[in-house]
């Protein structure tokens, strides 16, 4: 289903269809935590990483949840987005010999994700209110805060000592 596909209809419709990318993402995402995991070296940003692939399993759990809630079916759409970020991610991690550049390279990596999710959840928990659903919105909006609170995080491990250990 592409943007202009004739499957999106109505605002219902584009917000199902958020739904099931952002989903898809998030799976997407718990599949690359455990590499990014294993390829920290900084104790801050493994143990961040380790954080988030919990907090990412509840987010996959919330959205099935939004799902019920809107009287959706639960499933996945391909999102290339997510898959290019990703695979950047990858790319990059893999030709990075230095540990310590390496550590900036994920934490660049994991934020290029965040702010995808970020964009994602806040149109959706937008969609959603507009859509008269703000029981769908409070879920999003819970989602969308701890998106929020990762990057910031991300952030202070980079300039608390990654970045400065890198150059």
């Amino acid at each position: 289903m592409g943007w202009f596909s004739k499957d999106i209809q109505t605002m219902d419709d584009l917000f199902v269809h958020q739904l099931q990318d952002i989903y898809y993402a998030e799976q997407q995402i718990l599949k690359a935590l455990p590499d990014m995991i294993d390829k920290a070296t900084d104790p801050g940003l493994k143990t961040a990483f380790q954080n988030h692939l919990r907090e990412t399993e509840t987010h996959v759990t919330r959205l099935e949840k939004v799902f019920r809630m809107h009287g959706a079916e639960v499933k996945g759409q391909d999102c290339p987005a997510i898959d290019g970020i990703l695979e950047e991610a990858n790319e990059v991690a893999g030709e990075v010999e230095d540990k310590r550049v390496l550590d900036a390279a994920l934490i660049a990596a994991a934020q290029a994700v965040e702010h995808y999710e970020m964009t994602r959840y806040g149109t959706l928990a937008a969609w959603a209110k507009q859509l008269g659903r703000t029981d769908c919105a409070a879920v999003l909006e819970q989602t969308l805060a701890e998106e929020k609170a990762a990057d910031e995080k991300l952030t202070g491990i980079a300039e608390g000592n990654v970045n400065r250990k890198a150059a």
